[in-house]
């Protein structure tokens, strides 16, 4: 049976699911064993992703982009995810930030920015975390004090895909000290090539090694005031309502590794021979492949109702933790069961289970560790 069929899929979302599995079929698979082992940033795949007008096309029509929305987002990340989780991260993350631009920014702000973004001629990154924090967004310490005509950012970032790669970053940093401390911090569009901002790629992580993250130092890096995006003191509330929509495609990212992992493992088990049989004829085979299954299409079901809870804004926060929690760790105990059906085979590093192994620790973490949405479940579900 196909794992991950359009049943429930809304129509619309339909077409840009089976380009985007034509994709992967074609440029993300085939090259996934060799960009994992590489650990080089994939910008072959990524302009062929470009030319194919499925990288940063959630950017509204008017400035360049087609328009997609959640439901679409989502479709395309299952199916990329399936492929290849590095990759495809990278893929995703080509216009990172820029819907915060697009929803809260000035005219000014989304032509300059927005339009090469979705026109495919930059790419654009998010700075939040910091060495030292990542899921408490009311305690990052990177500051932007007030100068004539903007703001100078002092700090560090970290954890930031596409630091050094983007052209633009949307950076997150503390522009107050009132007794309300979620309302203490600025969204700001920082340019890479300022003055005053420095980064390198950070250590390389045993997973998604096709995405580069990177640590960002800055020094006196001067924006001017018109880069601010929203208000000054808003950037807390803005990235909120970001990361609701932001953790529903993750769950997506969930799914799609988590299909990998079944693929996997039922491939393995029809032909792997054991005391004169196939290992698929044993009764306890069967059940660990019936319990992928039951915990994959779960997972499925809720993420899909939270795409269209969260589109509506129904209770969004409450839901997309629900989707992102189920779906990264229903892809988490896939993997494990998969590598345990493939026995010693599993450990071998050109192995497709291996790397669906390693790469499914990374979402339970990013956009908000998992732990961090049960509170989040339990306080909106009050």
């Amino acid at each position: 049976m196909e794992l991950l069929d359009d049943s429930v899929v809304p129509e619309r979302a339909r077409d840009v699911k089976q380009e985007a599995r034509e994709f992967a079929d074609e440029y993300i698979a085939p090259n996934a064993e060799a960009y994992y082992e590489s650990g080089e940033y994939p910008w072959e795949v990524l302009e062929a992703g470009m030319d194919a007008g499925l990288v940063a096309q959630d950017i509204g029509e008017e400035y360049g982009g087609k328009g997609y929305d959640l439901a679409q987002t989502l479709a395309i990340a299952e199916e990329f995810y399936r492929a290849d989780a590095g990759i495809a991260l990278t893929l995703q993350l080509a216009s990172f930030g820029a819907e915060m631009v697009e929803q809260y920014g000035t005219d000014e702000q989304k032509e300059e920015y927005l339009r090469p973004v979705a026109e495919n001629d930059q790419i654009s990154g998010l700075a939040v975390s910091e060495p030292q924090t990542g899921s408490d967004l009311a305690g990052m310490t990177t500051k932007a004090e007030k100068v004539e005509g903007g703001y100078e950012i002092t700090g560090e970032k970290y954890w930031v895909g596409n630091a050094v790669e983007a052209d633009w970053l949307t950076v997150y940093a503390k522009t107050g000290e009132s007794d309300d401390r979620y309302s203490n911090y600025t969204l700001f569009i920082v340019e890479t090539d300022s003055d005053g901002y420095e980064a390198e790629h950070i250590p390389e992580k045993m997973g998604m090694r096709a995405s580069k993250q990177g640590h960002i130092v800055f020094e006196d890096c001067f924006v001017p005031e018109e880069n601010v995006v929203g208000s000054e003191g808003g950037g807390f509330y803005v990235l909120a309502d970001f990361f609701n929509h932001g953790r529903v495609v993750v769950g997506g990212h969930g799914l799609g590794l988590a299909a990998a992992a079944i693929e996997e493992a039922e491939a393995f088990i029809d032909e792997r021979e054991a005391f004169g049989r196939t290992i698929d004829e044993f009764q306890a085979v069967q059940h660990t492949i019936s319990d992928m299954r039951i915990g994959f299409e779960s997972a499925r079901a809720l993420n899909w109702r939270a795409c269209e809870k969260v589109a509506n804004n129904e209770n969004a926060g409450y839901w997309a933790a629900l989707a992102k929690t189920k779906s990264t760790e229903v892809a988490t105990d896939c993997a494990e069961q998969g590598m345990k059906l493939h026995g010693g085979r599993s450990i071998l590093t050109d192995r497709r289970i291996a790397r669906v192994y390693r790469d499914v620790r990374i979402p339970v973490i990013y956009e908000g560790a998992n732990d961090i949405q049960r509170n989040l479940i339990y306080r909106q579900s009050r």
